[in-house]
């Protein structure tokens, strides 16, 4: 069902809705990695994500009665927006069943759009179980987010794109949740160049389409646990699992803490807010094991609220060693504070935030512990500041930090 005519057709028709998301050279992924790495930045589509794509083809080519029965589907955000706009273009109605631990921004702008949200489940799969439900009971079409070669054929148009603007393109990394990304995308490429190689990305707390490649057959994973809200998938699709077994060459899977580092490269070397799923390809760059390749990474969406947005930097500040605490002892006594502000200030350290507790010790004369918080540039840095406050007498202890 997917064949080339097919995806010269959607390619044709999603220009309707689609923004022209030209490749990105990034020279500081391109320094860091070895490779000539290129974005495809579809986070800066209108709804945010890739995703309107499959749902505006899959629409597209419903009959007038398929659509006045009204749309339904279940989505952890993406899908949905694209969904809703798609049907908002058509004139038809949407129902969308989206977990209730989606991000609300993703709810609000799948609002935005006229579609009605019914909050529903923990993860995806518990969502798609509801939306096919109301389905069956109120008459409504299904737009499945993913195991559909249809919607499928929408989203590998991003890969007839990439070859337009790369043709010599050697690599292709593509972000897995339920597998209709890499399904079009693998599917496509291998019609237009067999010797390409196109690498899935999961997050390694939803790992289900690794867990069914190594299976070799759709497997459902116990529980998923991972920030990428956006792929945190229990079961891939059972109709396009085939394509992927078939045109994916492999897959890579990447920790929570990897994804939290690439939004920081993201947005301080490319000024770009990128969501933890789209984040993905970018944190398996490191992981690919080749040197000098033209490697294009998809950035899936960018649909981030504020709140998670503002947890990711403090914990990425946190990792990268540029926030940290430090306890030390001080006797309690005037002056103390001021000397080891000195010493701090001194190795250019920043304090931030300052704890002190007076009851740590029995004889507060002898020791009142003193928690700081500070900002540097760095490890290096960082290191600077403790052998300072070492070489002052302060013995300082490492504990976690909390903002």
């Amino acid at each position: 069902m997917l064949t080339l005519d097919k995806f010269e057709e959607a390619s044709k028709i999603v220009k309707e809705v689609t923004t022209d998301t030209k490749l990105i050279y990034s020279d500081f992924l391109s320094e860091k990695t070895g490779n000539q790495v290129y974005l495809k930045p579809e986070n800066m589509q209108f709804t945010g994500a890739y995703k309107v794509r499959g749902a505006y083809y899959k629409i597209s080519t419903l009959t007038q009665e398929e659509r006045e029965k009204g749309l339904i589907t279940a989505s952890a955000g993406n899908h949905a927006q694209g969904v809703a706009y798609a049907a908002k273009k058509f004139g038809a109605k949407a129902v969308i069943v989206m977990p209730t631990t989606t991000p609300l921004i993703k709810v609000n702008r799948t609002k935005s759009y006229g579609a009605e949200v019914v909050l529903y489940g923990d993860v995806y799969d518990e969502a798609c179980a509801k939306a096919y439900e109301l389905a069956e009971k109120e008459g409504y079409t299904f737009i499945h987010p993913f195991d559909d070669p249809v919607v499928a054929t929408g989203q590998g148009t991003i890969a007839m794109e990439i070859f337009k603007e790369l043709p010599l393109v050697e690599y292709i990394l593509v972000p897995i949740g339920g597998g209709g990304l890499a399904t079009g995308v693998s599917t496509l490429a291998k019609l237009l160049n067999p010797k390409i190689k196109v690498i899935g990305v999961e997050p390694a707390g939803a790992n289900c389409m690794q867990a069914s490649i190594e299976a070799g057959k759709v497997t459902t994973l116990p529980n998923v646990n991972t920030i990428a809200d956006g792929t945190a998938v229990k079961t891939p699709g059972e109709k396009i699992f085939p394509y992927i077994q078939k045109n994916l060459d492999e897959i890579i899977t990447v920790e929570d803490d990897e994804l939290i580092g690439a939004f920081l490269d993201m947005v301080e070397n490319h000024k770009m807010v990128v969501e933890n799923s789209g984040l993905l390809t970018v944190a398996a760059l490191n992981k690919l094991g080749v040197k000098g390749k033209k490697v294009v990474s998809i950035l899936s969406g960018g649909n981030m609220d504020v709140i998670t947005m503002s947890s990711v930097v403090q914990q990425g500040l946190i990792f990268r060693d540029r926030i940290f605490t430090v306890s030390v002892l001080l006797p309690d006594k005037p002056g103390m504070l001021a000397k080891v502000s000195s010493t701090i200030a001194d190795v250019q350290g920043n304090v931030i935030k300052l704890e002190h507790n007076q009851f740590v010790s029995t004889n507060r004369n002898a020791a009142v512990e003193l928690r700081i918080t500070l900002e540097a540039f760095g490890s290096e840095h960082k290191d600077q500041i403790i052998d300072a406050l070492e070489k002052g007498g302060y013995k300082p202890r490492i504990v976690r930090t909390s903002l």
